[in-house]
C-alpha cells in the first residue's frame, strides 16, 4: 500500500516548485473551458487550450508549465451537457459529473502524476459525494505491482501527498474508511499478481495468518490429512496432482451483538493447468489469477473487521493447485463432496466448481443468512459479458442486495439467469451430478451456476459472482484499474456487509 496522504483545504496554496496544480477542462458550446476554481489560471487563460494539447475527454491529463516552477495538469471532465446515466451515478443540479466518473478521474490523476511528489486538485465547486469519490479514485489508482523486478527496473510510486480544494469537510472517519478499502483492494491485487511458484496453497495460508494479526479473527486450517478426514473430496481431488497439497481456510469474524451472518466462499486455484484435461499453452498463461475469489474473500473480511461492522462474516478459502501428474484426478472419476453428494468428473479443467462445492457445503452447515461465492469460474463469462462486468446469479433477494451494493461501490455486475432446462445437462449415469456437459458449450456460465446451486440448501439465500472477466486486466490501465489483478468486488462485498448490518 502506498503512503498516499490526502487532505482537504478551503484555499489554494501558493505555487511552488515540484507541485502540480490539477484543474479541470470541459467541452462547452464555446469550446474548451477551464472549470471555475480559486487557482490562479491567468497564465493558462492566455493560451489556446487545444494548442496546448488539452482535451475534455474523461481521464485525459495534459501537463503545462506553471509559475514558480510548478506544473499545471489539465484534466478532462467531459462535456458540460453530459451526465450519462451510468451504474452508480449520482447527479445533482450543481454538477453533471457522476461519482463513477470522478473515481475514474481520480485514478487517472494518480496514474499520470506518479513522478510528482505533491499535487493540488481544484475542480471548483463539486458536491461532497463527488469529492469522496475523487479521493477513492486517487487511493485506488495509486498502485503499481513491481513483482520481482531488480531495483534498477522498479518504478517507484512517488505520489505521496494530495490536497483537494473544497468547501466540504470530509471527516477523518470517512478518509480512514477509504484508506481501509483501498488497502484491501491493493492487497488483493498483490496476492493475485504474485507468481505461482511463490503463491501456492500453503503460502496463501501464511498470508492469511500474517494478514489477520491483531484483528480478533479466528483462523482454522485443514491440511490434506484433515481434508480427507472431514470429507472434503472436491478440494482433495483437485489438489491431488500437485506436489504442493491443498488447503481449506476458514476466517471467522464474530463481533458482539451481530444479528446477521454472511458467508463468503472463494475459489483459490493458485495455478490452473487444467489438470489432465490440459489447457493449451497460451491459455495457461495468466492462470495465477485463478485464486482471485479466495484473495477477494480474505481481504473483504479483513476490511469488514477493520471497519468494525456489526455483522458476523465467515470466509472460506478453497485452495488447491490443479496440476497433471500420475496422482492427478482423471476424467471419469467419481468423488464425494462434503455434503455427501457424488460428482462425476468429466473435465478436470472444470475444477473451480469442485472446490467451491466443498466450501459451499461447509459454509451452509452454520446456516448463515446469506452465502456468496466468488470465483474466476468460466471463460464463458468473459465471452458473454466482456472484461468489465461480473456475472451474478442466484436467489432474488441475494441478487437485489448485491446489485445495490455494487451500485454503491461503483462496480459492474450483471444479473444472469439460471434457466431450469439447463440443469438436466449435468445429469450423470453414475453419480448424483456431473461437473460439466461434454459436447455442449451453450450457456457455460449458467451451467456452472446450476452446479454450485446444488450445494446450497434451498432455505439459505445464495449468490454466485463469476469474476473471470474483470478480475484480471490484460490490457492497459484505465481509471483506477491497473494492469493485472484488479481487486474487483472487494468494495462491493464490504458494502454488502454494511447493508446487511444496517451500517449503510
Amino acid at each position: 500500500m502506498s503512503n498516499l496522504k490526502i487532505s482537504t483545504a478551503t484555499k489554494v496554496p501558493a505555487f511552488k516548485k515540484g507541485t502540480a496544480f490539477v484543474i479541470g477542462v470541459k467541452e462547452t458550446s464555446k469550446g474548451l473551458q477551464l472549470t471555475k476554481s480559486d487557482t490562479d489560471i491567468s497564465s493558462l487563460a492566455k493560451h489556446d487550450l487545444e494548442q496546448l494539447g488539452a482535451s475534455s475527454s474523461l481521464e485525459s491529463v495534459t501537463r503545462v508549465a506553471a509559475p514558480s516552477g510548478a506544473i499545471f495538469a489539465i484534466v478532462g471532465l467531459g462535456s458540460e451537457k453530459q451526465g450519462s446515466e451510468k451504474q452508480g451515478s449520482e447527479k445533482s443540479a450543481k454538477d453533471k459529473l457522476t461519482a463513477d466518473q470522478l473515481r475514474s478521474v481520480g485514478g487517472a490523476i494518480a496514474r499520470s502524476m506518479k513522478n510528482v511528489a505533491e499535487i493540488v486538485i481544484d475542480f471548483g465547486s463539486i458536491s461532497l459525494p463527488l469529492a469522496i469519490a475523487l479521493i477513492e479514485g486517487l487511493q485506488l489508482g495509486n498502485y503499481e505491482y513491481n513483482g520481482l523486478k531488480s531495483k534498477a527496473n522498479i518504478k517507484p510510486i512517488l505520489l505521496n501527498k494530495v490536497t483537494i480544494v473544497t468547501e466540504h469537510k470530509i471527516s477523518a472517519a470517512e478518509l480512514s474508511k477509504i484508506q481501509i478499502l483501498a488497502q484491501a483492494v491493493t492487497t488483493t491485487r498483490n496476492l493475485v499478481n504474485t507468481p505461482p511458484n511463490q503463491m501456492y496453497p500453503a503460502a496463501m495460508v501464511k498470508e492469511v495468518q500474517s494478514g489477520t494479526k491483531g484483528l480478533g479473527l479466528s483462523i482454522e486450517v485443514w491440511d490434506e490429512k484433515a481434508l480427507a478426514k472431514a470429507g472434503f473430496g472436491g478440494i482433495l481431488a483437485v489438489g491431488m496432482g500437485s506436489s504442493r497439497p491443498p488447503r481449506l481456510v476458514k476466517i471467522d469474524y464474530r463481533p458482539k451483538g451481530a444479528k446477521q451472518h454472511l458467508a463468503l466462499v472463494g475459489k483459490g486455484i493458485t495455478f490452473d493447468t487444467g489438470g489432465l484435461s490440459l489447457k493449451p499453452a497460451e491459455s495457461m498463461v495468466g492462470m495465477k489469477y485463478d485464486m482471485t475469489g479466495a484473495a477477494t474473500s480474505f481481504q473483504s473480511v479483513v476490511a469488514i473487521a477493520k471497519l468494525g461492522l456489526p455483522i458476523r462474516v465467515t470466509a472460506w478459502l478453497c485452495l488447491a493447485e490443479n496440476m497433471p501428474s500420475g496422482t492427478a484426478q482423471r476424467p471419469d472419476d467419481v468423488i464425494k463432496i462434503r455434503n455427501g453428494k457424488t460428482v462425476e468428473v468429466l473435465n478436470t479443467d472444470a475444477e473451480g466448481r469442485l472446490v467451491l462445492a466443498d466450501g459451499l457445503s461447509a459454509a451452509a452447515e452454520a446456516k448463515p443468512d446469506l452465502i456468496v461465492d466468488i470465483a474466476t469460474l468460466t471463460g464463458a463469462a468473459t465471452i458473454a459479458l466482456g472484461n468489465r462486468y461480473a456475472g451474478l446469479m442466484g436467489d432474488d433477494k441475494a441478487i437485489k442486495l448485491i446489485e445495490s451494493s455494487a451500485v454503491e461501490a461503483g462496480e459492474l455486475v450483471w444479473h444472469m439467469p439460471l434457466p431450469t432446462e439447463l440443469r438436466a445437462l449435468l445429469n450423470s449415469d453414475v453419480a448424483d451430478i456431473a461437473n460439466v456437459k461434454i459436447g455442449n458449450r451453450a450457456g457455460g456460465m449458467l451451467i456452472g451456476g446450476h452446479f454450485l446451486r446444488e450445494f446450497v440448501p434451498n432455505d439459505i439465500d445464495w449468490a454466485h459472482l463469476d469474476v473471470a472477466g474483470p478480475a484480471d486486466n490484460g490490457g492497459s490501465a484505465y481509471g483506477y484499474t491497473p494492469k493485472g489483478g484488479t481487486g474487483v468486488m472487494v468494495r462491493t462485498l464490504v458494502a454488502l456487509a454494511a447493508q446487511l448490518s444496517g451500517n449503510k
